[in-house]
């Protein structure tokens, strides 16, 4: 307890007790003697009030970015601990949960519903990446909110500045300035200066409408091992399976049959110029140029390149004439280390073969896109499709949406040939 609260709740004690005796008219001298040590009491304490204030508040002061963290921090110890093998026991059999795996799972029932057992996402580890491919009727509440970090730090899509969200129930949206406003100089002393000029603000939003799905088998002899093995496998397959999933879904989503439009294929407004051209740093270039003059960047050293690991192959093999220098010495001189991926791009078509490539930026802290999911992984259970095995099918549902914010922070080339 702090001691300003210890020393008020005395003070209020002083006063109960001298009410009680400043009243009396035939006060003994005990009692008199009584209220003088409780007056001399009370003066004193009000002096170590004052001070424990002053040292209170400075103790809050030093502690207020530990304090602003700890809710965070804690619900992070507690995923650590997150038994995913307690999970696939509770729907097999039945087993009670328990320890932090059973806190986790109240908390997340508590805001939102689920079929199924609700698992966080992180438990799913998607940031510990090993060996993958990087891959109207009804009603529907919205609110703008500021973005809330969480990313897939190994993923593609956030190697590319995109950042993911997670949001509890309806949709979000962010207001983003549309309006050009200009500045002038006075012509005559009693001139106006330019404008007015409207300021206003265009929307990007993202809403629940695409679900993705992940199905597993799980067989009676996995069910019975204790430890770390079913834990690790089910993490595994889970990972692997909804990480390269939405790598994919930001780049290439179709925008149709449930999934949702991913930057390459959505209508956002984003710069698109055909290089049909073999790779070479001066297609780059004059990409990253564009964004300068955009006001965009001040330097290639602020630009994120996707491509193909082909493109790769064909500007390391290219030699500027009469040099030992090729194409790719002089990209990676500029823009640092590309992202190379064979599941976030497609694979290259056409004759001659091209393939495209992707370019983001963010400005003053706004990702050039995000990756939002609606609450946790919901973990459902089916005891009868293979029942006659004695295994566990687990089908895992996360609902997902993409969406540009600045299309002036992306970039798209296309034909860029290999």
């Amino acid at each position: 307890m702090l001691e300003s609260v210890k020393i008020q709740r005395r003070q209020s004690e002083i006063r109960q007790a001298l009410a009680g005796l400043v009243g009396k008219a035939d006060a003994t001298a005990d009692e008199i003697r009584s209220m003088e040590s409780m007056d001399s009491e009370y003066r004193s304490n009000e002096t170590r009030y004052r001070a424990s204030l002053i040292a209170e508040d400075t103790e809050r002061r030093d502690a207020k970015g530990e304090l602003e963290t700890r809710s965070d921090r804690e619900y992070s110890d507690l995923i650590d601990r997150f038994e995913m093998r307690q999970v696939a026991l509770f729907l097999d059999e039945g087993r009670t949960l328990s320890g932090e795996t059973a806190e986790v799972v109240q908390e997340l029932r508590s805001k939102g519903g689920y079929r199924g057992c609700p698992v966080p996402l992180e438990a799913f580890a998607l940031e510990q990446r090993a060996g993958e491919t990087v891959a109207s009727g009804t009603p529907s509440p919205k609110m703008t909110a500021p973005i809330i970090d969480r990313l897939f730090p190994a993923s593609v899509a956030a190697q590319m500045g995109v950042q993911m969200i997670n949001i509890g129930q309806g949709s979000e949206e962010w207001p983003l300035t549309a309006s050009s406003v200009t500045a002038g100089w006075q012509a005559t002393e009693t001139g106006n200066v330019a404008g007015p000029t409207v300021y206003s603000t265009a929307q990007r939003s993202v809403a629940p409408n695409s679900t993705l799905g992940i199905q597993m088998k799980i067989t009676r002899k996995a069910l019975k091992q204790s430890g770390d093995a079913l834990e690790q496998a089910v993490r595994r397959d889970m990972n692997g399976c909804m990480s390269v999933a939405l790598d994919k879904a930001v780049f290439l989503g179709a925008g149709a049959s449930g999934e949702p439009a991913g930057l390459l294929v959505g209508s956002y407004g984003i710069t698109s110029t055909a290089v049909a051209a073999a790779a070479s740093w001066a297609a780059f270039r004059a990409a990253i140029v564009r964004f300068m003059t955009d006001n965009a960047i001040t330097g290639p050293g602020s630009v994120n390149l996707l491509i193909r690991p082909e493109v790769f192959d064909k500007m390391d093999g290219t030699y500027i004439t009469n040099t030992a220098v090729t194409e790719w010495d002089r990209l990676t001189k500029n823009v640092g280390s590309p992202v190379m991926t064979t599941n976030a791009l497609a694979a290259p078509t056409g004759s001659p073969l091209a393939t495209k490539a992707l370019l983001t930026t963010s400005i003053g802290g706004v990702a050039p896109a995000v990756l939002a999911t609606w609450g946790a992984v919901d973990l459902i259970r089916d005891v009868y499709s293979d029942a006659a095995s004695g295994g566990l099918r687990l089908t895992g549902l996360v609902t997902a949406d993409v969406s540009a914010l600045r299309s002036q922070q992306l970039q798209i080339l296309t034909g860029v040939q290999v």
